[in-house]
C-alpha cells in the first residue's frame, strides 16, 4: 500500500505539470520568437501525447550516424513526439502543401506531409498512419488536422510517434524544433526516455549539451558528429 501511495505521490504532480505545458510558452521565448504552434491539441500525458527524442546530436542517432541518420550529418533533425496512432496532426502553422507521401526523398514513412510557410520554413510532419487526403498546393490553416500520427514500423505498438521537422523553402535545412515551437520543452523533458541525452564529445565535453543549442542539419552534408574520444563509447 505505501508502494502504491509513492507512487501517486510521484505521478499526480507529474501529470499537473504536464497539464500546464499546452498554455505554457517556451522558456526564455518572447513574443514572435518561437512562430509555430504544437501539432496536438490538448495537454500532454501518458493516455495523449509525450515528447520522446529531441533534435540534435542525441546518443540514438550518434550510434546511427553513418546509417539511419547519415542524410542529416549524423544528426537526428527533428524532434519525436511520441502518441498512440490515429492522433490527429495539426498544422503548426499557415501555409500551403508542398510534399504529400514522397518517403523516398523526405523518409520518415509510412506516410509524410510538408507545408511551406510564408515566413520561409517549411514543416514536415512523418510516420502518418495513412496517406494524407490533402493533395499538393492545397492552402492550410493552423491548428488545421492535416493527417493522423502513426509508427514507422506499421504495428502501432512498437514506437508510435510523430516525427516534426522544421526545415528552410528549399527543404535542404533543417533546424532545430524547439527554438522555433512554441511550448515548455523543459517541463516536457522530465516525461522523456531520452531526456537530455545527448553524445558527448570528451575533445569538447560541453558542447552541444544543451537541448536550444544543437546545430542546424544541412542534408547531404558531412558528418558532424564522428568523434574521436565519444561518451558514452
Amino acid at each position: 500500500m505505501v508502494k502504491h501511495l509513492l507512487r501517486g505521490l510521484v505521478i499526480v504532480p507529474l501529470l499537473m505539470l504536464l497539464a500546464a505545458v499546452s498554455q505554457a510558452p517556451g522558456v526564455g521565448a518572447q513574443e514572435g520568437e518561437r512562430p509555430f504552434s504544437f501539432p496536438f491539441a490538448g495537454p500532454p500525458g501518458p493516455s495523449t501525447w509525450l515528447m520522446n527524442q529531441p533534435y540534435g546530436n542525441t546518443t540514438f542517432a550518434y550510434r546511427s550516424r553513418f546509417g539511419d541518420y547519415r542524410m542529416g550529418q549524423g544528426l537526428h533533425f527533428a524532434v519525436d513526439i511520441s502518441a498512440k496512432c490515429g492522433t490527429p496532426v495539426l498544422a503548426i502553422y499557415d501555409g500551403t502543401v508542398a510534399v504529400v507521401d514522397d518517403v523516398y526523398k523526405y523518409g520518415s514513412g509510412p506516410h509524410n506531409v510538408v507545408i511551406n510557410h510564408p515566413n520561409g520554413y517549411a514543416s514536415l510532419y512523418g510516420h502518418l498512419v495513412e496517406r494524407s487526403k490533402l493533395t499538393v498546393g492545397t492552402p492550410v490553416r493552423r491548428g488545421q488536422v492535416i493527417g493522423y500520427s502513426g509508427d514507422p514500423d506499421e504495428t502501432c505498438y512498437s514506437r508510435p510517434h510523430l516525427h516534426l521537422e522544421i526545415r528552410d523553402l528549399s527543404h535542404r535545412r533543417a533546424y532545430n524544433p524547439l527554438l522555433l515551437v512554441d511550448v515548455d520543452w523543459d517541463t516536457l523533458a522530465l516525461s522523456s526516455p531520452f531526456g537530455r541525452t545527448f553524445e558527448r564529445n570528451l575533445d569538447d565535453p560541453r558542447g552541444w549539451q544543451n537541448p536550444y543549442d544543437q546545430p542546424e542539419t544541412v542534408f547531404g552534408g558531412p558528418v558532424v558528429n564522428d568523434f574521436a574520444r565519444p561518451w558514452p563509447p
